[in-house]
């Protein structure tokens, strides 16, 4: 212990040491109390003081000095000084320095007269205080001290017993016994007592244990005995009152005694009056804590045992379980409860209310043990409804409800009767919560505490704004914030007590429905977040807080069991019954179990949904959490073991959910937010929730196996959308639905989930999709997309007006702010558009009163006007400023904004519909018996709807005529074409038709529907060819890229759009009507400003056939593609898209054969490895021979005019606007014109997705894709080049080792590179087999290719005299536009190089055994090359000769702008020369061609031949020429060794003329790429920017191998 006087204040004690000292402490002395450090600081510095004194560091007189100024700071300071004397008496006794000693005396004696002789007498040992003189003798000290100890402790007081006279007894009864009703008072008595006591020499003892028996005998007169006793105590000491008492306890603590309840009594009034001590009574208490501890572990462990009892499967007989019944009979008689006098004593306390005293006992109790017993749980409820009476009179009392008041206790020491909600916190809540459960005993005090509650809820304000706000608004002054803390504190109170005493008293009530309903009285008043809460406690944690509760948990569970292995679907309302019974108590453990019994079995929802009708709706809110719960499950996969598909559990859950919420008023608001709190993190899975529910509860639909007759009914009105365009008619969900909308519209949850699910659907794909498997990444982005467009739907037609228009931002906001992808944008806000529309538009009406048609068009047009202005400005912060150089904002919005509604009426729906409904009519005349009375209703009800329907169907139809007079109004500014007609439709298909055509069954009719109306509307700008031809050319990316649904919906697009094109090809007549003039149809497609033709600018009839088939033929090119990708996404959507557009393709019988063979093939490969697969594919192979009879021969499918033999010179002289014009030359002039400004684009659009690639096919001049003919030669210069370049395979390792080198074109090779060991990886399987079919012709390939090279070599320098001259006109070009040339200089490089360094494995998946051999590996990349362009194999006359598209555009400068402009006289001479040269080559080429044919004839005459070879020359005679035999292995789909020689006959004619026009551009290719070399550090950077931008592109190169070829 530290010193308190430091040895400084010792040393130089009179100078200062003695002051510092006193101040040290008077500090010391102002705290009083015993217990703080202060006091034990003084004793340190006194026992210091003087043990200085006694090593003679200070003299004796001074400390005593010092002592006596101290002494009057504390009264106790004597005592102090007096025990650090007796401790120095100790310590020098013990010593042996004599001088020690003697200055502790001297210290003693000096200070005598500051401690008073008695002090030290006690404290001092007795030789000391003789030695001090204060005693004479120590010996005799100690004698007197041992005797007076003798006599204080162990000497009895005995009475004389014979002294004691009995009469004083007898007196004594008569006095406490006689009529206390008069004046007599406890005071008189208490005297007479007295009297007697010292006239009959009675036992004072005795006197009060007589007294305490006469008030045991008459308790009511407490007023009387208390007083009695109380005064009677003065004369006693303390605890003889309670030895007394204890000693009456002891008397009854036999194991046969029974302690009368008058006893407890009297001790619980003495305890109240504080006239004995509880702990000093409670230890004279049997039994003892530690045994009431054993018997509540004993208790659980008995419980538990039950529980374990139940659970077990016992299959044991009759006999034996009578046997335990009467065993356990036996054990219950036996087995009497002891005495439990604690218990007594509480019980009693309990009743005259002495609520201090007994909570003092509860609290050495375990928790609920006391009330675990009926008699004092009820004593217990009887002081709580006491307490509480007065505040349940006057707010709990329902209306008209009398009750029974209860009266006060008589106590005036009873807890405060409580007259306000705040009164309750000082001591009804505490009583509350030592009930806990078993305020069960007590229904009626359960309903008065709810009843309580429920007013409080009220008068705390509107709930939910307390909660949420946190204001309460009760009082206008300044204590608002006192309120308002009291009033939180007393709401957490009310969730306690809900919590920890009504719902586990409610799980012990049996069956109380009333009490369930009570009960939810008050739970509705509270948010769902602080009822679930509470459901989830009781159910997870209140169950395991009592042995009571773990019995009733485990027979719940038991009686559950035994109920749903019975439930079936005749025993729904017996079932049903006992289901609500059981549920009124312990709803949470009840429908857990059923819970986890529908999600093993979904056969069990049915009837458990019907059997659920008999319960109480605290009930179904408990089943709304127990769900919600259950699907929140951590331990439970969301997926199967496959990872493929979403679980069953799940699914039947979900199921469980739309049935059950339809079905039963049970609020949404917890199932709805929990869907939108897993979206917000990211988690789609519980969409099907969603899904279900607005099916089931809404009635809305989503499915994509809609019939055309069903989506014809969807375009029209609401009437006819629930007749005709759902597959199960949803009746009565007009109640159900507008549930759900309260529910999300109170709950500000209707926006949030639509863009949570708008923005979730590519969180699928790059958050969520991450591990899983591609089918199931596939299936959630689906149920996210459609559960998105149904609860859209939902939400149209369910809102209000102003409630949509209020709660959807705009357009700009939803995508810029919210990020919503636009298709998903554009769908919510589309109902507010025609909203608002409509309601203006009516506005206009009312406001002027013209009745004539044109004055209302005009209202309806000023209507869009004003409501659409907005929108157009909104959605140009949409998209980069370049978009809107091609199509107009007004435009753009246009497009989204309308729907199919708007663009026809499906008349044959609603005749379809009324039909029914006419028929339904005759059918209930027709019925015979059927009532009169029923009749007529049933025929009202037919008729009505007959009226609604035809009003509707004339609603529409002047709707639609109103729509397109506005879209006539406006078309003329829609297309802008700033920069080429090809451009803007690059944009219209990119950014509308796309994007809307995958959205939804509906809208992909619509796409279709707006390019026609697009076209009829003669819309300036708009190439409905080009359009067609778009969209048809190359589906391979865009089909690769859809999930399941959207592929289907893309197959309604493309079926759309064959539709209309097959009835144009169907008939002249109706082409010249819907095409012959329409600006869609021109061919030459001049400068932007002019759009007017004559006649021969127009395609005319026959062309379009061609064009048709050439589609025809681009579509099972693309087909049979991906049917031999092998890749799982590739194959199920093909033939999805197939199956969808089989009504209008095939039509061709050898196309339909071609896609019959490889369906097959699909069949009998994936049979055992994908049954998926195999399922479709058998689907469509059956439907396919069915339409088998309704194909048509090539030849009549499209006219073949055999061709003259001069038929090239004849297209040259034909000129542009030549008369017998065909297609391909058509369309192909006007992408050369329209090339060159598109160029600088086509770069940046490489990486734009499916619809650039596809674009390309299109834009691409030099590749010259869309030509109906065969470009055959421009591939074949280009593989002389290369066969130069790299001879063999020492040539291309020289050239990947170069590809880190300067030039642009290297580089671009390089990337080519990098692909192909990719490709060469995926197409493993494919490589043997072509080997098989390539390594017998390597000798006459190369002797082929020596000839083309010296071909090669004498037209370029035919060639070289074209390109050379005149560069002048070239550099102002490029003064002009310096970066547009590069990059076309810089695109054709890239092109070029990508044609010769692409591998093309188009010959589908051969397999062969066959090693690859050296000597082949050339041949195989040389015949790579060879399948460079793919073309049809229609008539060599619909090719147009390229040199005539070539000489046009060198005179307009658009596509090579280092071609010289040549006169017309060096022209005609060249192109003289060109022509004599090329049918030279031709006729050896035919030669050539004759001789390989036979080779091939012999080297596969075993493979099945369709048709015979007489046949196959007569048609190569009448086509006049022959194309290279380098096509033969990739012109026809069907170009599998197996297939037949049909196709390659087909593919062997070729125009020569096509050759070339070809080689010439070829060589102009390489001049442009040569020429550019100066730029090369300019282009190297763009090269670099190029495939940047590229790489997204990347992986579909790698599934679309040949696709990149079709260019």
């Amino acid at each position: 212990m530290a010193t308190v006087l430091p040895a400084e204040w010792i040393k130089n004690w009179e100078k200062g040491g003695r002051n510092e000292f006193l101040q040290l402490c008077r500090a010391l002395s102002e705290d009083k109390s015993h217990d703080s450090l202060s006091f034990r600081d003084i004793q340190q510095a006194l026992y210091e003081l003087s043990s200085h004194v006694i090593r003679g560091s200070i003299k004796h007189d001074q400390a005593s000095g010092v002592l006596a100024d101290i002494i009057e700071f504390r009264e106790d300071m004597p005592s102090i000084l007096a025990d650090a004397f007796c401790i120095l008496d100790i310590e020098t006794s013990c010593l042996e320095e004599k001088t020690k000693r003697d200055n502790f005396t001297q210290l003693v004696l000096s200070c005598l007269y500051l401690v008073s002789d008695t002090v030290l007498k006690e404290r001092l040992d007795p030789e000391t205080l003789e030695s001090l003189g204060l005693i004479k003798q120590s010996q005799q000290f100690n004698q007197k001290s041992v005797k007076i100890k003798t006599k204080l402790f162990y000497k009895q007081q005995k009475f004389n017993l014979l002294r004691e006279e009995n009469e004083g007894y007898a007196k004594l009864i008569a006095e406490l016994g006689q009529d206390l009703s008069g004046n007599i008072t406890s005071d008189l008595i208490l005297e007479n007592i007295k009297s007697l006591i010292g006239c009959f020499n009675l036992d004072p003892n005795r006197v009060l244990d007589i007294i305490l028996e006469v008030y045991e005998c008459r308790p009511e007169y407490d007023d009387f005995f208390v007083p009695l006793i109380e005064s009677y105590m003065y004369m006693c000491e303390p605890q003889t009152l309670c030895h007394i008492l204890g000693f009456k306890f002891k008397f009854y603590q036999d194991p046969s005694g029974e302690t009368p309840s008058s006893l407890y009594r009297v001790a619980a009034v003495l305890l109240q009056h504080n006239l004995i001590d509880l702990e000093d009574l409670y230890v004279h208490l049997l039994p003892g804590d530690n045994a009431i501890i054993e018997e509540h572990k004993r208790e659980i462990v008995e419980a538990k045992q039950i529980v374990r009892k139940l659970t077990m499967v016992v299959l044991s007989s009759e006999k034996t379980e009578e046997k335990e019944k009467e065993k356990e009979k036996e054990e219950e008689k036996t087995e009497k409860p002891p005495d439990n006098q604690k218990l007594g004593l509480l019980e009693a306390l309990l009743k005259i209310g002495d609520w201090q005293h007994a909570q003092s006992i509860m609290d050495q109790m375990p928790l609920f043990y006391a009330t675990s017993h009926k008699s004092i749980a009820i004593a217990l409820c009887q002081l709580v409804h006491v307490t509480i009476e007065p505040l349940y009179r006057r707010v709990g009392v329902p209306k008209g409800a009398k009750g029974s008041p209860i009266s006060p206790l008589p106590n005036k020491r009873a807890p405060k009767q409580a007259d306000s909600f705040e009164d309750l916190r000082k001591e009804v809540f505490n009583m509350l919560c030592y009930l806990g459960p078993h305020l069960s005993h007590d229904p009626i005090l359960f309903a008065k505490v709810v009843r309580i509650g429920k007013a409080f809820m009220k008068e705390a304000g509107t709930t939910k704004k307390f909660i949420s706000d946190r204001v309460v608004k009760f009082q206008s002054d300044g204590s608002k914030q006192e309120e308002k803390e009291k009033m939180e504190i007393l709401f957490s109170c009310v969730l306690s007590i809900t919590d920890q005493v009504l719902l586990p008293s409610l799980s012990l009530m049996d069956c109380n429905a009333c009490m369930s309903e009570e009960l939810w009285g008050m739970f509705k008043t509270f948010p769902y977040q602080y009822r679930y809460r509470l459901y989830g406690q009781w159910k997870n944690e209140t169950y395991n807080s009592h042995p009571l509760l773990v019995k009733v948990k485990a027979q719940t569970i038991d009686r559950a069991k035994y109920i749903m292995k019975r439930l079936t679907k005749e025993n729904v309302k017996p079932s049903g019954r006992q289901i609500g019974k059981l549920s009124h108590a312990n709803p949470t453990i009840l429908f857990d179990y059923i819970l986890s019994q529908i999600q093993k079995y979904d056969n069990l929802i049915t009837p458990v949904v019907d059997s659920l009708k008999y319960l109480t709706s605290l009930n179904y809110d408990v089943l709304a959490f127990c769900i919600i719960e259950a699907l929140a499950n951590p331990e439970k996969e969301r997926m199967k073991h496959d990872d493929t598909t979403i679980s069953s559990w799940l699914q039947s859950l979900a199921s469980f959910c739309g049935a059950v919420f339809r079905k039963y008023p049970i609020e949404l608001a917890g199932l709805l937010q929990y869907v939108a709190n897993q979206l917000k993190a990211g988690k789609s899975f519980d969409l099907l929730i969603l899904k279900e529910v607005v099916q089931k509860m809404a009635g809305i639909e989503i499915t994509e196996e809609m019939t055309m007759e069903q989506l014809e009914a969807m375009t029209g009105g609401e009437q006819l959308k629930a007749e005709g365009g759902y597959f199960g008619q949803i009746r009565n969900t007009k109640k159900s639905s507008q549930r759900l909308k309260d529910a999300l519209l109170d709950h500000d949850l209707a926006l949030p989930l639509c863009l949570l699910m708008a923005q979730q659907r590519n969180g699928v794909i790059f958050q969520e999709g991450g591990e899983k498997h591609l089918k199931l990444v596939g299936k959630l982005y689906d149920q996210c997309h459609d559960t998105l467009v149904q609860f859209g739907g939902f939400l149209a037609s369910n809102l209000s007006t102003e409630d949509y228009i209020k709660r959807v931002p705009s357009i700009d906001v939803l995508c810029n702010e919210f990020h919503t992808p636009h298709d998903a944008a554009f769908f919510l806000s589309r109902p507010m558009y025609a909203h608002q529309i409509s309601s203006k538009y009516d506005e206009l009406k009312k406001a002027e009163k013209g009745n004539k048609q044109q004055h209302k068009v005009h209202k309806y047009i000023t209507a869009c006007e004003l409501v659409m202005a907005p929108v157009h400005e909104a959605v140009i912060s949409l998209h980069p400023p370049k978009v809107w150089d091609d199509i107009s904002p007004q435009f753009y919005a246009t497009f989204w904004s309308l729907t199919m509604y708007d663009l026809a009426v499906p008349h044959s729906s609603y005749d379809r519909e009324v039909n029914k409904l006419k028929v339904q009519m005759k059918a209930i005349d027709d019925n015979q018996e059927m009532p009169p009375n029923k009749k007529k209703k049933e025929k009202e009800r037919c008729t009505a709807l007959q009226d609604k329907l035809l009003e509707e169907e004339k609603k529409q139809l002047e709707h639609v005529q109103r729509v397109l007079q506005r879209l006539k109004l406006e078309k003329d500014n829609w297309l802008l074409a700033k920069s080429t007609k090809n451009e803007t439709i690059t944009k219209f298909l990119q950014l509308c038709i796309f994007p809307r055509c995958i959205f939804s069954a509906i809208d992909a009719v619509y796409c279709a529907h707006f390019v026609e109306l697009v076209h009829q509307q003669k819309t300036p700008n708009f190439s409905t060819l080009l359009c067609y031809d778009r969209v048809f050319s190359d589906i391979i990316y865009t089909v690769a890229s859809c999930t399941e649904n959207e592929a289907s919906r893309y197959g309604r697009f493309l079926c759309c759009m064959l539709e209309t094109v097959t009835r144009w090809h169907s008939d002249r007549v109706i082409y010249e009507k819907e095409c012959g003039n329409y600006p869609g149809f021109l061919t030459i497609l001049r400068a932007t400003g002019f759009d007017g033709g004559n006649k021969a600018d127009q395609l005319d009839y026959e062309n379009f056939r061609h064009v048709v088939h050439k589609w025809h033929y681009k579509l099972t090119k693309a087909s049979v593609h991906c049917l031999e990708t092998g890749e799982y996404t590739h194959i199920r959507n093909i033939l999805i898209v197939l199956t969808k557009i089989l009504p209008w393709y095939p039509k061709v019988l050898n196309l339909g054969q071609a896609l019959e063979r490889r369906v097959h093939k699909i069949c009998q490969e994936e049979k055992e490895k994908r049954p998926d697969l195999y399922a479709l594919a058998m689907g469509y192979s059956g439907q396919l021979k069915s339409r088998k009879p309704f194909m048509i021969p090539e030849n009549e499918f499209h006219h073949k005019d055999p061709p003259a033999r001069n038929a090239v010179a004849a297209t040259v002289q034909n000129g542009p606007g030549g008369a017998g014009m065909p297609t391909s030359l058509t369309i192909n002039t006007a992408k050369l014109e329209e090339s060159a400004a598109e160029e600088t684009d086509k770069l940046k659009e490489k990486s734009q997705g499916t619809v650039k690639v596809i674009n390309k096919t299109v834009n691409a001049a030099p590749k010259v894709t869309t030509s109906n003919g065969n470009s055959a030669s421009n591939s074949k210069i280009i593989k002389e080049k290369d066969e130069k370049e790299k001879s063999g395979k020492e040539k291309e390792k020289e050239k990947k080792e170069k590809i880190p080198a300067t030039t642009p074109e290297t580089k671009a090779l390089g990337k080519d590179g990098k692909d192909k060991p990719k490709e060469e990886r995926a197409n493993k399987d494919d490589k043997p087999r072509e080997i098989k079919e390539k390594t017998p012709k390597s000798d006459k390939e190369k002797e082929k290719a020596k000839k083309e090279e010296k071909a090669s070599k004498e037209e370029k320098s035919k060639a070289i005299v074209t390109t050379t001259e005149a560069k002048s006109v070239a550099e102002k070009e490029r003064e002009k536009e310096p970066s547009r040339e590069k990059d076309v200089a810089k695109d054709m490089k890239s092109k070029e190089n990508t044609k010769g360094g692409e591998k093309i494995p188009v010959a589908g998946s051969l397999k062969s055994p066959v090693p690859r051999s050296e000597a082949s590996e050339c041949e195989r990349e040389q015949k790579r090359r060879k399948v460079d362009i793919h073309s049809s194999p229609s008539h060599s006359s619909t090719v147009k000769d390229n040199l005539n598209e070539l000489k046009d555009s060198s005179t307009k400068h658009y596509i090579n702008h280092t071609t010289p402009t040549l006169s017309k006289s060096k022209e005609r001479e060249v192109d003289k020369k060109d022509l004599d040269k090329s049918r030279e080559r031709s006729r050896e080429r035919e030669k050539k061609e004759e001789k390989d044919r036979k080779d091939r004839k012999r080297d596969h005459s075993n493979s099945d031949r369709e048709v015979p070879q007489d046949s196959t020359k007569r048609r190569k005679e009448e086509n006049g020429t022959t194309g290279s035999s380098k096509h033969s292995k990739s012109e026809s789909p069907s170009d599998s060794p197996r297939s037949n020689e049909k196709e390659r006959e087909k593919s062997k004619s070729k125009s020569s003329g096509k050759e070339k026009g070809d080689s010439i551009k070829a060589e102009k290719m390489e001049k442009s790429s040569s020429g550019s070399k100066k730029e090369s550090r300019h282009d190297k950077e763009k090269e670099k920017k190029e495939k940047r931008d590229s790489t997204g592109g990347k992986e579909e190169k790698k599934h679309h191998k040949s696709s990149d070829k079709h260019r």
